[in-house]
């Protein structure tokens, strides 16, 4: 049985540029070998991930998450049963906000700012549909 699931998080201490790729490239290694698909959209300590796969791998991994100190402030946000993948090409893409129109994010929020703490999370789901639509997604590897 396929799933999906959604969750934000904080960084528990600043990343550099290169934590970030070396945390995608290990992600784009190790998740085709448990099945796992998705999208990772980061700004600033922010983040908001997408997992699809089996239920047990996406369950497991997203376990691991829970309870690694690089994160804080872990929240599921969207937990679903799905019958095909949205980013099934992707062993793990990248959402590039650096070419979001911030206009989208008040589709959703109070602000501007990136921050699905502030929103229920049928429109994260939303947001994020939106925002891998819009924004380039890069390296999709």
């Amino acid at each position: 049985m396929l799933v999906r699931l959604m969750y934000a998080s904080r960084a528990a201490k600043p990343l550099d540029p290169e934590e970030l790729t070396q945390i995608l490239r290990h992600s784009r290694v190790a998740n085709p070998k448990i099945g796992i698909t998705g999208v990772l959209c980061s700004s600033g300590d922010l983040f908001i991930q997408v997992l699809e796969g089996g239920r047990t791998a996406v369950n497991r991994l997203y376990n691991r998450i829970v309870t690694d100190g690089r994160h804080t402030d872990v929240t599921l946000l969207a937990y679903e049963e799905i019958s095909e993948r949205r980013f099934a090409g992707w062993a793990m893409g990248q959402v590039n906000l650096a070419r979001l129109n911030p206009a989208l994010m008040l589709k959703y929020s109070e602000t501007a700012a990136l921050d699905p703490y502030a929103v229920p999370g049928k429109a994260a789901v939303a947001l994020f549909d939106e925002l891998v639509a819009t924004a380039a997604v890069v390296c999709q590897g």
